[in-house]
């Protein structure tokens, strides 16, 4: 607990260090170019007023000592551009040590992906995906497929009953009598299962030709 408590801070990284001094000595040099350019202004204000006084000899002191601060300024000036410069350059290099590592990371991160992933892994769990959707399609088959007594009914004797059926519903249509005289319509078929169907199947009684002519007749003359 204790440890936790008084650990040590982590100690910087160098460029931020350095970054952190540059900073300190660039507001250091702007401090004293404040305090020369205050400095220059006021030798100026003294020339001018031992000018005033006919004090030509103290004029040109101040004006020489004008000089001086006003070239201490311009080097102090040029201390603060290097510093500026070497600040740019360790900001660009921060950068682009960041992004190499950051590279680096990804490439030791996808070099264990690889290692961990072999090719022979992804094959087969290509195998067990694809066992996996065709025991699936098997499942669903058995499940679609007709149980109990529906699955003892025989497609082709389905089939064949439709067949009657339809031609039973066609032979009705062609022998539709007029609509005032209506002949009785054929019997439909029954569908019997195999084993039970009687030897005789139900006769249909023929349309008498000559009622139908008579009808015929009939509705001509109306």
């Amino acid at each position: 607990m204790f440890t936790r408590i008084f650990r040590k801070p982590k100690k910087e990284a160098p460029s931020v260090t350095t970054v952190n001094k540059l900073n300190e000595t660039l507001k250091m040099l702007e401090k004293k170019e404040n305090v020369l350019v205050k400095k220059a202004a006021a030798e100026v204000e003294k020339a001018k007023e031992f000018s005033s006084a006919k004090n030509k000899r103290a004029a040109i002191q101040c004006l020489k000592r004008k000089r001086l601060y006003e070239q201490q300024i311009e080097q102090l000036a040029n201390f603060q551009l290097r510093i500026h410069d070497q600040m740019i350059m360790l900001e660009g290099a921060k950068a682009t040590t960041e992004t190499i590592d950051a590279l680096r990371t990804g490439a030791s991160a996808m070099k264990a992906m690889q290692k961990s992933t072999n090719i022979n892994d992804v094959d087969k769990t290509m195998d067990e995906i694809n066992e996996q959707i065709e025991n699936m399609k098997q499942i669903q088959e058995a499940l679609s497929s007709p149980i109990g007594a529906a699955a003892d009914f025989d497609e082709d004797e389905l089939e064949a009953e439709l067949e009657e059926l339809e031609g039973a519903e066609l032979e009705e249509q062609l022998l539709q009598p007029s609509t005032k005289t209506t002949a009785p319509a054929p019997a439909a078929q029954v569908h019997v299962p195999p084993g039970r169907r009687p030897t005789r199947r139900a006769s249909v009684k023929p349309i008498d030709e000559e009622d139908e002519l008579a009808a015929l007749t009939a509705e001509l003359a109306l």
